[in-house]
């Protein structure tokens, strides 16, 4: 199972991610993609098999993989402070893989009906959705 998580900022849900599944799924394939090298390093040091930066990274990656993981903005233009960009939010927006959004309230994105919980109980419902696919 091919796996991507793409992640912005300090790529510390990208961290968390990384760490989670390899924890679960240790067969599963990870691709870490971030908008910034800070971002891709957080996901790399914590175990992802391959690692890459930038908009293009994303475009590609999104055409080769099952699941795309990472947070709510990754499928929002101009989301995380403007690091993701237009192509970005279509190519995660238009793949066919299974996509799992941690819905994280930042830069004005509220999904309503989403619980109030720690990340760490939000990255645990992933994974298991994930095992679950």
């Amino acid at each position: 199972m091919n796996i991507l998580i793409i992640d912005g900022q300090g790529g510390g849900i990208g961290k968390q991610l990384v760490a989670a599944i390899k924890k679960s799924c240790s067969a599963a394939i990870i691709t870490a993609v971030g908008t910034n090298s800070l971002a891709t390093s957080a996901m790399l040091k914590a175990g992802a098999d391959n690692a890459a930066t930038g908009e293009n990274a994303v475009v590609v990656g999104c055409r080769h993989t099952d699941i795309i993981v990472g947070p709510i903005g990754i499928v929002i233009a101009d989301a995380m402070f403007g690091e993701i960009t237009p192509a970005m939010a279509i190519a995660v927006g238009q793949s066919n893989a299974v996509r799992i959004l941690i819905p994280v309230k930042h830069c004005d994105n509220i999904i309503a009906g989403a619980m109030d919980q720690p990340l760490s109980k939000i990255i645990d419902n992933a994974v298991m959705q994930i095992k679950n696919f």
